[in-house]
């Protein structure tokens, strides 16, 4: 297995590296790669960098050494997580990664977050190149290590599970030690209350700027969501399709479109 490793917070970030190191210690793989924004993305989406060339660097980090056998590497990208993972998978490495981690994201990707989410966009656009895709996200900064044993946990155990070509996994863990995790919940996405309004400032010469506000708080957090798993102790994994055809409205604008034309 060749492993792609990727995130929004950038190649350094403290999610990416415990990831890196735990599954270059205790996953059976034959090569990872580590591609990942050259600075934090957060919030960056599914966005492609098409009006300025895309450079890649390669890193020398103590967590990218490895003493074993399968080659480890680290590279930063002056784009955004998609961009990294379209590089990855589409021609800037001399081979093709089997499958596409993006984590430990610092903070939660529960519910609405997933539309802006550059973490999980990192894994869309691996299942949009056809390759299965695990996006990883921990509730909290602190015990990025809980996280890491999560996807170890699912990644063992991930070709058994047969994923669709148009679904990826969302994973949110809670910021607990791992001996007070209390296990795995397959969940929905909850959704969130409307954004906070935006913050208004003004810069030094006195002209207002702006800072987008604070997610809303939890509206659909019931039994079943991802919101309430998190809540309850448990870490949250979500299906999510990349289909986002309502095909429940087809039928009514099929009898809607007739009438346009009489």
């Amino acid at each position: 297995m060749k492993i792609l490793l990727s995130n929004d917070d950038g190649y350094f970030a403290p999610g990416i590296q415990t990831l890196f190191t735990a599954i270059k210690d205790h996953a059976v793989f034959d090569r990872m790669v580590l591609i990942a924004p050259e600075r934090n993305r957060s919030a960056a989406s599914n966005s492609l960098t098409l009006t300025e060339p895309l450079r890649i660097q390669e890193h020398s980090l103590a967590y990218a050494h490895a003493s074993s056998s399968p080659i480890c590497q680290v590279f930063s990208v002056n784009g955004t997580p998609t961009d990294c993972v379209h590089l990855g998978i589409n021609g800037a490495l001399e081979y093709e990664p089997d499958i596409v981690i993006s984590g430990i994201n610092a903070g939660a990707n529960m519910g609405d977050d997933v539309l802006y989410s550059g973490t999980v966009a990192a894994a869309t656009e691996g299942r949009f190149l056809g390759r299965p895709s695990v996006a990883i996200s921990l509730c909290g900064h602190r015990y990025f290590d809980t996280a890491a044993q999560v996807l170890l946990t699912v990644l063992a155990d991930l070709p058994s599970m047969n994923l669709r070509a148009d679904t990826i996994l969302n994973i949110n863990v809670p910021d607990v030690p791992l001996s007070e995790l209390k296990g795995l919940k397959i969940t929905r996405l909850g959704r969130r209350h409307v954004s906070e309004p935006v913050v208004k400032q003004q810069d030094p010469r006195g002209l207002p700027i702006f800072w987008i506000g604070p997610a809303g708080i939890a509206a659909d957090a019931g039994e079943g969501t991802d919101f309430f798993a998190i809540e309850q102790g448990y870490a949250s994994i979500t299906p999510l399709k990349i289909d986002l055809t309502c095909y429940e409205m087809m039928n009514t604008l099929q009898q809607w479109l007739p009438k346009i034309h009489s």
